[in-house]
């Protein structure tokens, strides 16, 4: 039983906040029991489980967690990256907010067989807000990395004000749909190189624009209901 705060278990835990040392350790912290028992489903071993009240006292785990309420179990795991591709994806440039990089995670599982693709300036998908917000999908479908050149397939940006709405784009597989951030949206390099430009028409009186997170979710169930019905 780990008694001490300055236990070293307890330290690679707290290090783990940061992202540079993720990045530099390959590993990241998963933290309650839905997130370790999803890690479990998907064939994730730790590398270090700490349960309070078993393991080490549940005030020192609590202290060394990122969550606002602490936490009953950490599991510390090495990151995995997965290579784009599959019939349907996303692509995802510049999303900063690592909830939504999390969020985006859980829909791709849900809705399509390809990972989430992260281009440039995207939040890290390891950092506690992401896998909290993918709510264990991080596990069962591993994000990805490429620059948008590099994608292979039909690319369909969306964005406000394309003129084409999403349920009239044509596309044979592979389909990778391509969001930016939600104020800035995909810069000119993304939009412009990409097969088409489609967007989800709003009603006038509506808001300008939906949650990135929100976007994708709905853009993958248009193009997956379109493309059972095309197979």
């Amino acid at each position: 039983m780990i008694t001490s705060p300055h236990n070293e278990q307890l330290k690679t835990i707290r290090k783990l906040h940061d992202k540079k040392h993720r990045e530099r350790s390959g590993l990241f912290a998963a933290e309650g029991e839905d997130l370790v028992d999803a890690a479990r489903a998907a064939g994730w071993e730790p590398e270090l489980l700490l349960v309070a009240g078993e393991d080490v006292e549940a005030d020192l785990l609590a202290a060394v967690s990122a969550l606002g309420s602490g936490t009953r179990v950490v599991g510390v795991y090495r990151q995995r990256w997965a290579s784009p591709g599959g019939d349907l994806s996303v692509y995802l440039h510049g999303v900063h907010d690592p909830g939504n990089v999390g969020a985006v995670i859980r829909s791709a599982h849900a809705l399509c067989d390809g990972p989430v693709v992260l281009g440039p300036g995207c939040a890290d998908p390891w950092s506690p807000k992401a896998v909290r917000a993918s709510m264990g999908s991080v596990f069962a479908r591993p994000p990805a990395r490429s620059a948008f050149e590099d994608l292979a397939g039909t690319t369909v940006a969306l964005e406000r004000g394309a003129g084409l709405a999403l349920d009239r784009v044509e596309a044979q597989p592979p389909v990778v749909v391509c969001v930016g951030a939600e104020r800035e949206g995909l810069p000119p390099s993304v939009s412009g190189g990409a097969t088409v430009r489609a967007e989800i028409p709003l009603r006038p009186d509506g808001p300008e624009s939906l949650n990135v997170a929100m976007a994708a979710t709905v853009a993958l169930y248009e193009l997956t209901t379109r493309m059972a019905a095309d197979a």
